[in-house]
């Protein structure tokens, strides 16, 4: 393997998928992107976005299309479940000195935006479709499709999430996806005035928060503890989550409350988590995003880390070495920054579920932070 990869595929047109193909048209490789979605949809309300994310949509050119479109603001307000703000978290401006450290948009917004990038940099689309089988020899990578084609690759990016098709097929005994025991909901809103920045409320086991997603909008979400991954009828969503606010006293939460119902664009989802061991690559065919890292979201890094991932594939193959190392330079890049954020997305989790050592909890959020502003 010792030709610089020009035909690359990329499965699976996600915020990671996207990233990729951006930044790899822009080093000048052939790059086709197939989307198993006809309508190439995000599906979702609101998502909150750090320091750490924000300077990779600037790395990608999107940075000032994102801040038209969604919001942005400094620090993380703490509350009490009666009102009274107790901390506030900084949010350091690493995207520079304009930027705001932390913000939220919409998820359909931000996979538009993306999604125009992607097409505006020149790479061919293609919707509907998915791969049936991949082969490959020392030379390149063999792909039959859905739509009965089947084409020839120098490289394979499989990006297609958490319940990879790819990661199944390249590596049928890679670990399956774990409940755990945290769900979380989310809904759209009217932004009151005094929401100008992301405010949560520390319950004892509950923990809801709000955030700006545009001038006049924000996305409510609540964390929730459930011991089963039991199915919720969707006619449900809205009483379920005014009930889940029910015990808290601050007015401005109470407000919120009221404003919630089934007009709210509400999301439920049990959260689940992944980490595959090394390698993430075999051959020709290398994962990144959530088909290797899936995370629960007590870091607000998911999107984050699946965006870098895309960065440093793009920069490693970008360097002229042979694949096999550029593959393994990334990875080596990769594993142990993508492994704290799971693991300690993951323990954040457990600590709310069991009502746990609050000390702890601060202290894993303030080192993770650290680590995440780091340089990729």
């Amino acid at each position: 393997m010792n030709a610089q990869p020009r035909r690359i595929l990329i499965i699976g047109g996600g915020f990671s998928g996207m990233s990729a193909a951006i930044q790899l048209r822009r080093q000048g490789h052939e790059v086709e992107l197939v989307e198993i979605d006809p309508g190439w949809r995000s599906y979702g309300a609101g998502i909150s976005l750090g320091g750490p994310t924000l300077r990779a949509l600037r790395t990608l050119g999107v940075l000032d299309t994102f801040l038209t479109l969604g919001a942005a603001s400094d620090g993380v307000r703490i509350c009490l479940p009666h009102g009274p703000q107790v901390a506030e978290l900084p949010t350091p401006r690493l995207a520079g000195a304009d930027v705001p450290g932390g913000a939220a948009i919409l998820r359909p917004v931000l996979a538009k935006i993306l999604a125009d990038a992607t097409v505006a940099a020149g790479t061919t689309v293609r919707l509907g479709c998915s791969f049936t089988r991949i082969a490959q020899d020392a030379e390149g990578v063999d792909v039959s499709f859905t739509d009965g084609q089947t084409r020839r690759y120098d490289l394979v990016i499989g990006a297609d999430g958490l319940y990879s098709k790819t990661r199944a097929a390249m590596f049928p005994d890679a670990p399956q996806p774990r409940y755990s025991g945290q769900a979380v909901w989310r809904a759209v809103l009217p932004r009151p005035a005094e929401i100008t920045t992301c405010t949560m409320w520390m319950g004892p086991r509950v923990k809801p928060g709000v955030n700006p997603v545009s001038k006049t909008e924000m996305y409510l979400f609540i964390t929730e503890p459930r011991p089963t991954n039991t199915h919720v009828d969707p006619a449900e969503f809205a009483p379920r989550m005014r009930a889940l606010l029910a015990d808290f006293e601050a007015p401005v939460l109470r407000a919120i409350r009221e404003q919630i119902d089934e007009h709210s664009q509400i999301v439920f989802r049990p959260l689940e988590g992944l980490l595959m061991p090394r390698p993430w690559y075999q051959g020709r065919v290398v994962l990144i995003g959530d088909a290797v890292h899936a995370t629960t979201p007590h870091l607000a890094s998911g999107a984050c880390i699946g965006i870098e991932d895309a960065l440093v594939l793009a920069e490693e193959l970008g360097r002229g070495s042979d694949l096999t190392a550029a593959l393994a330079a990334f990875e080596g890049r990769r594993f142990e920054r993508c492994r704290m954020v799971v693991e300690n997305s993951a323990r954040l989790g457990e600590i709310e579920v069991a009502g746990g050592d609050k000390e702890e909890h601060a202290r894993i959020m303030r080192e993770s932070h650290a680590a995440l502003a780091q340089p990729i």
